[in-house]
This record gives C-alpha cells, sequence and structure tokens, in this order.
C-alpha cells in the first residue's frame, strides 16, 4: 500500500480522482476479533475518530496519515462517535451500563457532560452541521433534541421506531427515518413539535427492491451536500437515494450480486453480528455514492447525477479494489468533507486517497 500520503490535492475536482483511490494506510487492532463500528471527521478534516468493540475510541491524523491517540471507555463502550465542532470534544453513545451519551474531552480524557433521558439502545447521533446542536435517536420510540451546553433535552419527538434521523445542510430540516413502517418524516426545526411538513413513504420501493427484509435492515439515512438527494442506506441488496425535495426514488444502487452487509441494523438483536453506521455515503459534491460492495473486495461507486433509468436500477461505475493480502470487506466508510480522503472500516481501518499513478 505505499501511496504518497501527500498526494490527491483537496483542490481535484472528485469526478477527475474518483476511479484512482486505493488504500495508502492499514491500520490493524492487537486484538483481532476487534471491529470499527462508527467514523467521523472533525470539521477540518484533519482528524478521524472511530469507535471500536474493544470499548475504545480511536484518533487518527488524516494529514499525516498517523494514529493520534486512544481514549478508553471500558466501563460505558463506546458507538456513534461524534466531533462536535471543537476537534477536541467528542460525543458518544454508551454500550453497557445504561443508554447515555457522553460528552468528552479527547485533551485530557474527562468528561464534560452526561445526557440522559433514553431509555433504550442510542441508534443514531447527528451534529448540527452549524449549531452546537445535536439529534439522538434510540430503540426507545424517541428522537431527542440537545443543546451541547445542557443536560437536558431541548426538544422531543414520539415516534414509532424512528431509528434515523439527519439534518439537512442548512440546518433548517431534519429528516426522521422508521424503517418499520416504511417513513421518512421532514420536519421545520423551528417548528419539531408541529406535524412533518412531509413524509417520505417507501413501502412501494421495499416491496420492489428490498422485499425479503422491507423494514428490518436500513442502516443510515444522509443528505448529499447540495440538499437534493437523500440516501437510505441499507444492509441488504442495495441503497435507495431519494429526491430530498419530492422523495420520489431517483436510484436503486445495487451492490455487487449478492453482496451483503455484515453489520447488524437497529431492531436485530442477533449477538453474532456486530453494529455498524451504515457502509455508504455521498462524495462531498453530491455527485458520486461511495460504498461496500458487499465483498471482500472494497468500495464501489455509482454516479448518482445520472439521469435515473425506466427501472431506476443504477449499476455502480468504477470498482476501488485494495490489495490481494489485505482484507478488503468494507462495513464502514466516510468520506472526508476537506480533502479526498475517504476511511474504510471493518477490523482495519484503511486511509484511502487518490494515486496519481492512475490519473487518466
Amino acid at each position: 500500500m505505499a501511496v504518497d500520503h501527500s498526494s490527491g490535492p483537496p483542490s481535484q475536482k472528485v469526478s477527475e480522482i474518483i476511479t484512482t483511490f486505493r488504500p495508502s494506510r492499514r491500520f490493524k487492532p492487537d486484538e483481532g476479533k476487534t471491529c470499527v463500528t462508527s467514523l467521523d471527521f472533525d470539521d477540518s478534516g484533519e482528524l478521524a475518530i472511530v469507535s471500536r468493540t474493544d470499548d475504545t475510541l480511536q484518533i487518527y491524523n488524516c494529514k499525516e496519515g498517523k494514529h493520534a491517540k486512544e481514549l478508553k471507555s471500558q466501563k460505558y463502550g463506546a458507538h456513534l462517535a461524534r466531533f462536535t465542532h471543537m476537534s477536541s470534544s467528542i460525543l458518544y453513545a454508551s454500550t453497557k451500563v445504561d443508554d447515555g451519551i457522553r460528552y468528552l474531552s479527547s485533551h485530557d480524557n474527562t468528561y464534560i457532560r452526561y445526557y440522559r433521558g433514553h431509555t433504550d439502545t442510542v441508534t443514531c447521533i447527528s451534529m448540527s452541521p452549524s449549531a452546537d446542536e445535536f439529534l439522538s435517536c434510540s430503540q426507545d420510540n424517541t428522537v431527542r433534541m440537545w443543546a451541547l451546553n445542557s443536560p437536558n433535552a431541548k426538544g422531543q419527538l414520539n415516534l414509532h421506531a424512528p431509528y434515523f434521523a439527519a439534518y439537512d445542510p442548512s440546518a433548517t430540516v431534519i429528516a426522521v427515518a422508521s424503517p418499520p413502517t416504511h417513513s421518512i418524516l421532514l420536519y421545520d426545526l423551528r417548528n419539531y413539535d408541529k406535524p412533518p411538513f412531509s413524509t417520505f413513504d417507501l413501502a412501494d420501493m421495499e416491496a420492489r427492491f428490498n422485499p425479503n427484509a422491507a423494514g428490518r435492515n436500513w442502516s443510515k439515512i444522509e443528505f448529499s451536500n447540495d440538499g437534493k438527494s437523500l440516501v437510505v442506506a441499507t444492509t441488504g441488496a442495495g441503497h435507495f437515494v431519494l429526491d430530498a425535495f419530492e422523495g420520489h426514488l431517483k436510484h436503486f444502487c445495487p451492490r455487487k450480486k449478492g453482496g451483503r452487509s455484515e453489520r447488524r441494523p437497529p431492531g436485530d438483536t442477533n449477538p453474532t453480528r456486530q453494529v455498524g453506521q451504515g457502509d455508504v455515503c455521498f462524495s462531498p459534491d453530491g455527485q458520486y455514492l461511495i460504498g461496500g460492495s458487499g465483498s471482500d473486495d472494497g468500495l464501489i461507486a455509482w454516479d448518482v447525477t445520472a439521469e435515473p433509468k425506466s427501472d431506476y436500477i443504477l449499476p455502480h461505475f468504477t470498482d476501488l479494489p485494495v490489495p490481494t493480502q489485505a482484507s478488503g470487506r468494507v462495513e464502514v466508510v466516510g468520506y472526508n468533507q476537506r480533502s479526498n480522503l475517504i476511511c474504510t472500516a471493518d477490523k482495519d481501518l484503511m486511509l484511502w486517497l487518490p494515486d496519481p499513478e492512475l490519473a487518466p
């Protein structure tokens, strides 16, 4: 994996280098059975943080391609680690003892605040793109809204199985996904106590493309940075890309034939499957969806700006492989919003950069 880590200037258009990404660094945990369950970047794009099943948080310097720090959470466990707008402050969900959310200073590994109220497993933490606020979803059938400076929720939605929530890029709209009801609910953040101003019903899409697991295998929702698209990721055969305004299906993005994620979506209590946060994401320009192939051969990418087909099926247009000597399964993926760098993980964490030798 000898790729110069300084390659791929952030100014390059994604379209110019998307097919040339290859792993440049690989970090293996000391414990072979340890898995990465979540991934996030700080606002500067310099740091990445992952949570792992060994009850640790690991911070990496993306600019230098180095491991930076380990933070232990042996008593409470750790999942869904998220940077706040300060790179030294982190939110994460407990996986043991309670269902609280912890606000941690990575500088001295001390807790700044606890956010208590959820009474079942937290399934999503989403940081506001423009304010010191965040959303949390839980299997206790609530979505809670928090300000970082208060231990008490500033708002709450009581819904059936609201497992995922996401802010739109303007931070004025929140989308809440309820997989068992096949629905996405859109709320005006300023009037969240009012009924949703729009509801997207995915029942027909699920019946067509996801019939064997309809309502049971959603793993993530995410807006594209241009606000035009919304992806509903699944652990099954593929992902739904919706028009973020109208809710209609733009594309169904299938994995490679027979491919599946091995991670467990919310509501699945099978202890043999690890949790995750979805294995797909948008590129920063909103043109591409990048995700795991569902097998051991790396990443694939779809051009979601393509004209929708009559059958809505959008095949991937490129494979981004890993060296044969490395495990290539991708169960967690993120595209750095500040530079052309992708992070993927399963047991290992890999940093991907454009390989200049593959440039057209």
